[in-house]
């Protein structure tokens, strides 16, 4: 997505255009006051490597005007600073303004004087009352001050405005009352000067958007859920034309709680769970699988935007007069985090990269590739696919397609197969030996079929149908395709990549002429571990246990992970096309193999490094009394690119303390406690050891709480500190 001041960006009821072409982003949520200064950039470009091109972002008002008529936007709260970083690293912004936020702040990110302002005088806020809009005025005027010149028309990076937050869902007005609130604030930045090409609202679950462009979400599980028993099936792991929550479409029929016309609007999400931030009472696990399957059931369903809420977790920032986290104590349902804002999210509170991370740069790298081509191919019901998540027992499929004439003049349909038979928490029937075969919308016309499989519980994939390779050839293919490398097979022809399950071997059916492009076939594995970079001005696949990150300046680093346990490895990684150099510290091992049509993942080059990279660091801790612990670590990076501390215990909740100061806290879900050292080797200075102090509240076998593991109790309770282990992270240029 290539975007300019003068771009002309508009949207029609299937997706956003850009200069008269259809577009497909990914996006992906990041707090920049929730994160510090200092690694902005680094984190920003592993977002960008992760597959993001547009960076959602709230201002949330407490952090900025805690204390009336006191604007902090400096340090880590500099506004105008991370959309200067945001730019430089070649990315775009929506800028979620509120002045309603929720994002777990404290009242939603209202600041405590407004609310003793409004209750003082009687009026309400999230209302037209004019002492309410005076006030956001104000806010509207100071965030404005900060992104002036950062819109999309001056060469900015800022290409969307959203107002407000869920607003007539969770609280707010509802009908013309609160519609016209929206178009209130919606005038109002405006008038200020918040000029971009589109403006969104959310517009789930009954909230108003003011005829603003309406984006949607939905999570794997639901932490806000007041139950802490196991709850039902998820309906977004359900193909349906519904953009509600599922359950609701379900129950009560398509477009039930929705306040918009769906016909008149494109299926954007803006809040697709990058992950889950688990409250007090209840802490389930989001997984890389997790939100994969929800967001290929997403793009099957039609969705033309993929937006992870969060996809950058991070840590709520100190307040000068109370803690800024979401509390029962400021009238809110949920109990979260002082400190910690992880969210289990694809890059996590301290910015490490996880099995999710990899999961979402899998589809990104697919959608980057083919995504513009498939906005305007329709979400297509198929015979037999369940209407409700409970149905574990029928196979769920989904098509989008569209009829394009082919290579020979033939209007053929093109598109994509979808099967979806993972359930979060729940044990899906076995298919045995499934037909495949993708249908019309008549349920009768069978556009396409594919060699039978056995579908097990947890598949889910996705097979292309009349795909385009080159401009000669058509390809129907039992695998799900990764990417294409432009340029990267021999005499400068395209290589088109796609996985499928180990073991199992890809049927390809050809019409035409692949006129020296070429297919590769990777395992599902490998395609976890793909990365697609440019070196030297080409296209290349990279497949490593290391994250591949281009800096700011175009090198692709390698980060290599080292845990305490492992004590060395060797660094390598396998690459293709290959590159005519060996990266300083490594050797060819293996030369790339020999090309044909059809390839499988043999073809990559291999290159491993002429040194172990090793991890002889330790912890140490010493129990002070039964909930308190002392915990030494190590005290400088030394080189390296960061130090995570693997915290185990088992109690209720965890914070760490450095003379009396909690730093960051954890509510037990039977995850390690991790913490990344290097931001705290700058606030405390390097020393031999970094010691701080570790408090447990016990957790006991009463609680009324949901945890997915609980554990083992000792005298119907638990609170103790098992174990700390280290995993120290290299950065090694190749490029």
């Amino acid at each position: 997505m290539n975007i300019t001041s003068k771009s002309s960006i508009t949207f029609d009821p299937i997706s956003l255009i850009v200069d008269g072409k259809r577009v497909f982003p990914m996006m992906g949520e990041m707090h920049f006051s929730r994160y510090p200064r200092k690694y902005w950039e680094e984190e920003l470009l592993k977002m960008k490597a992760g597959g993001i091109d547009i960076v959602s972002l709230y201002v949330i008002w407490i952090h900025h005007e805690e204390i009336q008529g006191e604007y902090d936007f400096t340090g880590d709260r500099d506004l105008r600073a991370f959309l200067e970083t945001v730019k430089k690293c070649g990315l775009y912004s929506i800028l979620r303004i509120g002045p309603w936020a929720h994002g777990e702040a404290r009242n939603g990110g209202f600041p405590d004087w407004l609310l003793k302002d409004a209750k003082a005088k009687g009026y309400e806020p999230r209302t037209d009352a004019p002492e309410y809009l005076e006030h956001v005025r104000r806010f509207y005027e100071k965030t404005y001050e900060q992104s002036k010149g950062f819109f999309i028309k001056d060469g900015g990076p800022v290409i969307g405005i959203q107002i407000e937050n869920e607003y007539g869902h969770c609280g707010g007005k509802g009908g013309e009352e609160g519609e016209q609130h929206m178009r209130t604030l919606l005038a109002m930045a405006k008038e200020i000067g918040f000029e971009a090409p589109i403006y969104t609202a959310t517009g789930w679950g009954g909230a108003v958007t003011g005829g603003m462009i309406p984006v949607m979400g939905g999570y794997c599980e639901a932490p806000w859920d007041q139950r802490t028993t196991e709850i039902e099936p998820s309906g977004n792991y359900i193909f349906t034309r519904e953009r509600n929550d599922h359950n609701i479409g379900s129950d009560h029929g398509l477009g039930a709680g929705i306040t918009f016309d769906m016909d008149k609007f494109p299926y954007l999400t803006a809040e697709l769970g990058g992950g889950l931030q688990v409250t007090k009472h209840r802490r389930p696990i989001a997984t890389g699988t997790d939100t994969a399957a929800m967001t290929m059931t997403k793009l099957g369903s039609g969705a033309n935007l993929l937006g992870y809420y969060m996809y950058h977790g991070g840590t709520n920032p100190k307040g000068k007069l109370t803690t800024l986290q979401e509390t029962r104590e400021t009238g809110y349902p949920n109990d979260l985090p002082e400190c910690s804002y992880d969210f289990n999210a694809p890059l996590r509170e301290y910015g490490q990269m996880e099995d999710t991370y990899r999961h979402v740069r899998l589809l990104s790298t697919f959608i980057h590739d083919f995504g513009d081509d498939l906005t305007d191919m329709a979400y297509t019901e198929q015979p037999g696919n369940p209407a409700k998540p409970e149905d574990l027992q029928s196979l769920r499929t989904a098509v989008r397609f569209k009829r394009a004439i082919g290579p020979d003049g033939e209007n053929a349909p093109r598109g994509y197969f979808f099967v979806n038979n993972y359930q979060r928490r729940y044990e899906m029937a076995v298919h045995k030996d499934a037909e495949l075969s993708a249908y019309a919308e008549d349920g009768k016309e069978i556009l396409a079929s594919f060699p039978s499989r056995d579908v097990e519980d947890g598949d889910y994939f996705f097979y292309p149908f009349g795909m385009p390779v080159g401009e000669k050839a058509l390809l129907t293919i039992d695998a799900t395709p990764v990417c294409i490398l432009h340029g990267a097979g021999a005499g400068g022809h395209d290589a088109y990549v796609f996985y499928t399950d180990e073991g199992r071997q890809a049927s390809a059916d050809v019409k035409g002429d692949l006129d020296g492009n070429t297919i590769i076939t990777l395992t599902a594995a490998e395609a976890l571990h793909a990365a697609k970079v440019t070196i030297g001005g080409r296209e290349h696949l990279i497949i490593s246990d290391a994250e591949a990150v281009t800096d700011a300046d175009g090198h692709v680093q390698l980060y290599f992970e080292v845990s305490q346990e492992e004590k060395f490895k060797t660094p390598q990684f396998r690459i293709y096309p290959d590159i005519d150099y060996e990266p300083q510290g490594f050797e060819k091992e293996k030369k790339a193999g020999d090309v044909q049509d059809f390839l499988s993942g043999d073809v990559f080059a291999l290159y491993r490094g002429k040194n172990r990279i090793g991890n002889t660091l330790s912890a140490e801790f010493t129990q002070k009394s039964e909930t308190a612990y002392e915990i030494r670590l190590p005290g400088r990076l030394d080189g390296l690119g960061e130090i995570f501390a693997c915290i185990e215990y088992e109690a209720n909740t965890a914070k760490l303390l450095k003379n009396g100061e909690v730093l960051d806290d954890n509510f037990y879900t039977g995850q390690d406690f991790e913490v990344g050292l290097k931001r705290y080797f700058d606030k405390f200075g390097e020393s031999d050891e970094l010691i701080f102090d570790l408090e447990l509240e016990p957790l006991y076998e009463g609680d009324k709480i949901y945890l997915q593991n609980w554990p083992t109790m000792r005298d119907g309770k638990a609170c103790r500190l098992v174990n700390i282990l280290l995993i120290v992270q290299y950065c090694i240029k190749i490029s």
